[in-house]
């Protein structure tokens, strides 16, 4: 206390920035960071940290499957390590859903590295291939109740690298607050665009099969959830034509105290996305939505998602969107293949009373440990929800033909889109 009352430190110009979004650090020719083996390790934080690994499957008779582990440190509190899985079979409108405190969590495993997890209830092993075709993969095996077991491979092919935004240690990270040395927390998202998957899950007693393709993400927010956003986005539309197509991308919009001109200038969307064409990392998008400044409709990057005839849900006291449009544009960062990659995706996911392909509506506060739900301290009334949605949808792609035959004039390729909106604040 006293040390405050004689700092000498230069006082905070209270319109200084107070979100360095990664998505406006790097320029558009050096958007796509090829990820090193240290960016995907666990790094176990202490403070206010919430650290994830997210596995995204959706098989090829329809079933969608999520496997997450959230590690969440608490202040001094000990962390909470929590497996969580989402199974949903559009055929049966059957979902699964299992969210489970883990024992006896550790990373490195004995023989490993930090790129692998395990506990009494789980094993994530990363393994090492190189100069294969699937140079890198994880293993999943869970036993998460007497009736319900998963069992998968996944594996990244060699032509779609894993990738953050910007190279280097800094890269990829988004700094809230106004010193980026000594931020007052910090967002950063690690992906493998695609993966292929196979496996299968046993649901009480009887066994199906997981195969399609996939995706993961190394997620870590440094600050307390309710403070990184009010809002996110996220997309993962996979196609197994022409060689292998993806289309993800993942938003989220900051609360009014984290802006450009400090506290108040907040609502700032940062978004960050890529596109698979031909069984290939194609192009890495990254933008910046600044709430007083129209997105131009010719910018040469495009990373963004609009919600479009939004509805009152009186479930979550949410307006949601009855359709969603994200669409995506950058440079194509294959070698010898020059010119813009551009796509759209527009989901129609219903109204209130018919809605389309939506999985759950997911009380956020009902599913996180206590002491993380007592440590966030949501405004009182306030009630966090995920909608997640899964249907058939055809994304739009427009770019060199050497990507894939008639790509110039464009191409409508059916696939599958998994999405989520999240509502915080």
């Amino acid at each position: 206390m006293f040390s405050s009352l004689f700092s000498t430190s230069p006082p905070v110009d209270p319109t200084a920035p107070t979100l360095h979004p990664v998505s406006s650090n790097f320029k558009e020719t050096e958007l796509f960071g090829e990820l090193e083996p240290k960016d995907t390790e666990w790094l176990c934080a202490g403070g206010f940290v919430t650290e994830t690994q997210t596995f995204y499957t959706l098989a090829a008779e329809g079933t969608s499957l999520m496997c997450q582990v959230i590690h969440s440190s608490i202040g001094v509190w000990y962390p909470t390590i929590q497996f969580t899985c989402k199974i949903h079979n559009p055929n049966t409108n059957e979902t699964i859903w299992k969210s489970i405190n883990v024992t006896n969590f550790v990373t490195p495993p004995p023989g490993l590295d930090k790129r692998s997890s395990k506990a009494d209830e789980f094993s994530i092993t990363y393994k090492s291939a190189p100069g294969t075709d699937h140079p890198e993969s994880y293993t999943i095996r869970a036993n998460l109740a007497a009736d319900l077991q998963i069992s998968l491979d996944l594996a990244r092919p060699a032509d779609i690298p894993g990738f953050k935004i910007g190279k280097g240690e800094r890269g990829g990270y988004s700094y809230f607050g106004p010193d980026t040395q000594k931020p007052d927390g910090y967002v950063i998202h690690r992906f493998w665009p695609r993966l292929k998957v196979t496996g299968h899950i046993i649901s009480n007693g009887k066994a199906s099969v997981a195969d399609g393709p996939g995706m993961f993400i190394h997620a870590i927010q440094g600050m307390r959830p309710n403070l990184v956003a009010s809002t996110w986005n996220f997309a993962n539309f996979q196609s197994e034509l022409h060689g292998g197509v993806s289309a993800i991308q993942m938003e989220f919009k900051t609360i009014d105290a984290y802006g450009r001109k400090g506290a108040g200038s907040g609502g700032v969307s940062i978004n960050i996305g890529s596109l698979v064409v031909g069984g290939k990392l194609a192009a890495v998008t990254a933008e910046t939505k600044w709430p007083d400044e129209a997105p131009s409709e010719k910018a040469s990057v495009v990373s963004r998602v609009t919600h479009l005839d939004t509805i009152m849900d009186p479930d979550t006291g949410y307006k949601k969107p009855s359709q969603i449009l994200f669409k995506w544009a950058g440079p194509s960062i294959i070698k010898n293949v020059s010119g813009s990659v551009e796509a759209r995706v527009q989901a129609d996911v219903g109204d209130v009373v018919n809605p389309k392909g939506l999985i759950d509506k997911v009380d956020v506060l009902a599913e996180i440990p206590y002491v993380v739900k007592m440590a966030v301290n949501y405004v009182a009334g306030t009630k966090p929800y995920i909608y997640m949605w899964m249907n058939p949808a055809t994304l739009t792609v427009t770019g060199p033909d050497d990507l894939a035959p008639g790509l110039s004039k464009g191409l409508e390729i059916p696939g599958k889109l998994y999405n989520e909106a999240t509502f915080i604040s």
